[in-house]
């Protein structure tokens, strides 16, 4: 299988694909679209239909958005586990993914995918409603399926690799996370795969400049 991803800088949707499949060791090879070069949108189109990145290609299979990547990948690699297994809690995780997925438009706009810098923010409504969800999401989540866990549902699973690029913005734009949500933090971004996302986020922005 081959993941075509952007930025890793930048690109928060391609984070997310990106870290479910290292943290389940689902093997793939990585393709770096450059998503700011000439022509850089007739490129993309030959592979992904919507003109954006992630895709993932197995075999003459492409998939264009991330949350259909995490349901393949979930139905082809049962035992990784990357939804929970118990019925109520998979449908709670699937529906905060898809939250995640369609909402918190404030968030993305005033508080982008930088990984490697950090900026400071001008708080509104709208922004402070989006994180205030966000906070309330990972506290439902821990407070009735994490167990005794680090993650939202105990394990890693595909809500963590969803929640992930925020996870960066809040270290970003220095946003407060209440205890022990800090911890729950702490636990994305000490992940290898995650380590290793952001190093090498920093080294391609190295040289791009």
């Amino acid at each position: 299988m081959q993941l075509v991803i952007g930025n890793k800088n930048y690109s928060s949707w391609s984070l997310r694909p990106w870290l479910g499949m290292k943290v389940a060791g689902i093997k793939f090879d990585e393709v770096a679209h450059d998503l700011y070069a000439p022509n850089a949108l007739a490129a993309r189109l030959q592979f992904s239909p919507s003109g954006k990145v992630p895709v993932l290609i197995d075999g003459d299979l492409h998939i264009w958005d991330s949350l259909a990547i995490a349901e393949y990948l979930a139905e082809r690699y049962p035992a990784a586990k990357l939804w929970p297994q118990e019925i109520v809690a998979r449908a709670y995780a699937r529906s905060v993914c898809a939250e995640m997925h369609a909402g918190f438009s404030a968030l993305r706009t005033m508080c982008p995918m930088d990984v490697t810098q950090r900026h400071s923010v001008v708080m509104n409504d709208a922004l402070q409603a989006d994180i205030d969800r966000v906070l309330a999401i990972w506290h439902d989540c821990r407070a009735r399926f994490a167990g005794h866990g680090e993650f939202l549902f105990g394990h890693f699973s595909w809500v963590d690799a969803f929640f992930a690029p925020v996870v960066t913005r809040f270290v970003t734009y220095g946003i407060s996370v209440p205890a022990p949500l800090d911890l729950y933090m702490n636990a994305v971004l000490a992940l290898p795969s995650m380590q290793e996302w952001r190093v090498e986020a920093r080294a391609a922005l190295s040289l791009a400049v």
